[in-house]
């Protein structure tokens, strides 16, 4: 067929696979063939995005957020929060379109007003090194996900990432995620301290919420404690301390040292790190005209900032040398060599409650509930090795692609069936619609047991935030465990180390715990790999999936899974390759994709088609496609915060969690949203911070989700920035249809073949190997 003379892209089936070399235009192997040439769309201008990308290998702690990051930024998450700070949309007092305008306007001029006064305010106070407008937009950067919160690790600027509670050591049910209220008197302390620092006193509030009780004093006394905002960077804390201390002030204080050691452990934490490696640490110190990190690391240390352990290492060959008794044996251990480690006592605390928790439950005999032979006859299709491996083991991990969640789903069909108490939690809401889906279809083949009332779908198939929270589930006993036998967990690379903490510390003593989920996709948006860990640490019955993802995409998919990337037959058009030349073009094929191809050739609706793009920024993040696709699909003057009515919206309850949805309204209550089926009232003050256009997403945000359409977006300035699980990730969310814009030329198959994810520190593998035997 010949190409038509519009700009526009039918899809159409690709004649070689998404490696084939897509610069020399539209007549190349990877070429998409032309389309009839209707409506095609305005090209978008790209012009003025920031530069900043999602760290698209899992290191970013998911979407503003990897962390996400991006992500994560990875914030990374990525998981919705059914208990958050979500409202109910009021049915009384709703404004007329007119007065909500009106309404928004005055917001509009008091802004500007207060704005100006506090523009007065810094100015007639001392200057930063860097000016005080420059920390107020770090600091809303970060806030609002445009720029990602940790970058000092990675080379890609990470997504962002969950910011997730302190662990405790006892199980309890989590708070909601909205921010308690500052007293007013504290708040108004550290503003004057702010100001006398020619520092923005905008940020009085977040410096108060992160400091505690006597703010003003602790920022007076210890100017640099101001990093300790997300955002702030340690040049401006510098500039904020010179203004305090004067003559005083220099690179070696050493409560700059120790500041600064505690803000490096933060950002390795958003890419992932639940710890760093001594040496590691102290060059990144070095790095920031810290003169003695050896000494600011220990002072951190000593002030119980940060804590440092020694894990031995077991290196591969060495053969283990016989025991030997007094000074001898004594000398021998000294020798033995060890990997020193820092680490912020939030994550160690969570790591080793981790470790303990899953010792607790593979140690552990788990509950009698049935015969052998009752789980024996039970074992059958597909699900068989599973459900076996759950009878008589504690923990069991179990890995596979989409379409193996029909093994959990068979397994506790089965677990119901026999009379336990059984949950399973996903990632996002949309994953629990579909685990609850092939749930009933399991339930509805055993027929012996049709005659028995289903438990309530809330009851049964829960989020993990939800589960934690006690929003969803089954609850929890007076001793705060949950009432359960048998915990699956789904998307369980997505969990990272405080979540799963959690989760293990409230299971009772005998239940059983399935941890199952895709080893290929982008890990947590919050730091550790705790799936990845334990696999690697086989200390429990690890059972594959032999069941594959049907169709060109699941062929496509598992091809990269192992690091090839193979030309698929697609005689469906399942697969579209869309070459471009540069991102302007390619910000104008997708547009025209969602608008206009996508549905008129497979009656995919624009609704429900996601774009997905390497990161926020740039020529083609998700700012700017975002930008083309609501002038086309819903134009509109976004009075209500750069939103109107009908606008596709990604909203993030917490860092790192983010919940697909759209705008219903807006009044004087705030922005009224729909968040899969929920109605969520959005307080004006967190617009800003909390809520963004979400027709394209980053692959930390779309993580654990799926659509019927999917269009990846891989515009040229993306390339250093791909591994194989973005791609993965990314590809692997399209259910009927899979279109790849396609200008990073041969960086996709490199990426594919040679660039895993980028490797996380943690400490769980040593902790649990004390613990527990390793499985044969």
């Amino acid at each position: 067929m010949e190409p038509a003379a519009t700009e526009e892209a039918e899809p159409g089936t690709p004649t070689a696979g998404p490696g084939a070399d897509s610069g020399s235009g539209a007549g190349g192997p990877g070429a998409e063939k032309g389309a009839s040439g209707e409506g095609a769309a305005d090209a978008a201008d790209p012009a003025g995005a920031a530069a900043d990308r999602e760290d698209v290998e899992g290191s970013a702690a998911a979407d503003s957020a990897a962390g996400e990051g991006g992500t994560v930024t990875d914030r990374e998450d990525a998981e919705e929060s059914p208990s958050g700070a979500a409202g109910e949309s009021g049915a009384g007092g709703e404004l007329s379109e007119a007065e909500a305008e009106l309404a928004a306007q005055r917001e509009l001029r008091e802004r500007i007003e207060r704005r100006k006064a506090e523009k007065k305010a810094v100015e007639s106070g001392k200057k930063l090194s860097g000016t005080a407008a420059d920390l107020l937009a770090a600091v809303r950067a970060v806030e609002s996900g445009e720029k990602p919160g940790g970058s000092v690790f990675s080379e890609a600027e990470s997504a962002p990432r969950r910011v997730a509670p302190e662990p405790v050591r006892r199980p309890q049910p989590m708070t909601s995620s909205a921010a308690a209220p500052v007293p007013t008197g504290a708040v108004d302390a550290v503003r004057a301290v702010l100001l006398e620092g020619g520092a923005p006193e905008a940020l009085a509030p977040q410096v108060t919420a992160a400091l505690g009780e006597g703010a003003h004093g602790q920022l007076r006394e210890d100017p640099w404690q101001l990093l300790r905002v997300a955002g702030v960077r340690p040049e401006q804390a510098d500039g904020f301390a010179r203004a305090l201390l004067g003559a005083e002030c220099g690179p070696g204080d050493e409560r700059r040292g120790r500041a600064v050691t505690v803000w490096l452990l933060e950002q390795a934490a958003l890419v992932g790190h639940t710890a760093l490696e001594a040496p590691t640490l102290s060059t990144a110190l070095a790095q920031r005209a810290v003169p003695d990190p050896d000494a600011a690391v220990q002072s951190a240390i000593a002030e119980g900032d940060a804590l440092v352990f020694q894990d031995a290492l077991d290196e591969p060959g060495t053969p283990v040398a016989p025991r030997e008794s007094g000074d001898e044996a004594e000398e021998g251990e000294q020798e033995r060599p060890v990997r020193v480690l820092i680490g912020l006592e939030r994550y160690a605390l969570a790591e080793e409650s981790l470790a303990d928790g899953l010792a607790r439950v593979v140690n552990s005999l788990p509950k009698e509930d049935g015969s052998a032979d009752d789980w024996e006859s039970a074992a059958t299709g597909s699900a068989a090795e599973l459900i076996r491996a759950v009878a008589g083991h504690g923990l069991v991990l179990h890995t596979g692609g989409e379409a193996s969640r029909a093994e959990p789903a068979a397994l506790v069909a089965v677990a119901r069936a026999m009379g336990l108490r059984v949950c399973a939690a996903t990632h996002s809401v949309d994953g629990r619609q579909r685990f609850a889906a092939l749930l009933a279809l399991a339930e509805q083949q055993k027929r012996h047991k049709q005659q028995e009332p289903a438990a309530e779908p809330n009851e049964t198939v829960a989020t993990v935030a939800g589960l934690l929270s006690g929003a969803e589930g089954p609850g929890r006993d007076t001793d705060g465990m949950l009432r359960t036998d048998l915990l699956v967990v789904l998307d369980a690379p997505q969990l990272d180390v405080e979540s799963a903490a959690m989760l293990a510390e409230s299971l009772p003593d005998g239940a059983r715990l399935v941890l199952s989920g895709d080893p290929g996709v982008l890990w947590s948006a919050g730091p550790g790999r705790v799936f990845a860990d334990l696999l690697a640490a086989r200390v429990c019955p690890q059972i594959a999936s032999r069941t594959p993802d049907p169709g060109p995409i699941g062929e496509l998919v598992s091809g990269i899974g192992v690091g090839e990337l193979n030309q698929v037959e697609a005689p469906g058009k399942e697969v579209v390759i869309v070459p471009v030349r540069d991102a302007g073009e390619a910000v104008h094929r997708t547009v025209q994709l969602v608008a206009d191809s996508v549905p008129r050739a497979f009656g995919i609706p624009a609704e429900q088609t996601q774009v997905i793009t390497p990161g926020h920024g740039g020529a083609a993040g998700t700012r700017v496609l975002n930008a083309a696709l609501k002038e086309r699909l819903n134009p509109g003057p976004g009075r209500f915060g750069g939103f109107d009515p009908g606008d596709r919206i990604a909203y993030a309850p917490a860092p790192g969690r983010t919940a697909p949805g759209h705008v219903v309204k807006a009044d004087a209550e705030g922005l009224h949203l729909e968040c899969a089926g929920a109605s969520v009232v959005v307080p004006k003050e967190r617009v800003e911070q909390s809520v963004r256009h979400g027709w394209a997403l980053t692959a930390h945000q779309a993580v654990g989700r799926r659509w019927p359409a999917a269009i990846v977006v891989l515009p040229g300035d993306a390339a250093q920035t791909l591994t194989r699980p973005w791609i993965y990730t990314a590809f692997g969310r399209a259910e009927s249809h899979l279109s790849v814009v396609h200008g990073v030329e041969q960086a996709l198959p490199h990426a594919v073949a040679e660039i895993p994810a980028k490797p996380r520190t943690t400490r769980l593998p040593t902790l649990l190997k004390t613990q527990v035997p390793t499985a044969g």
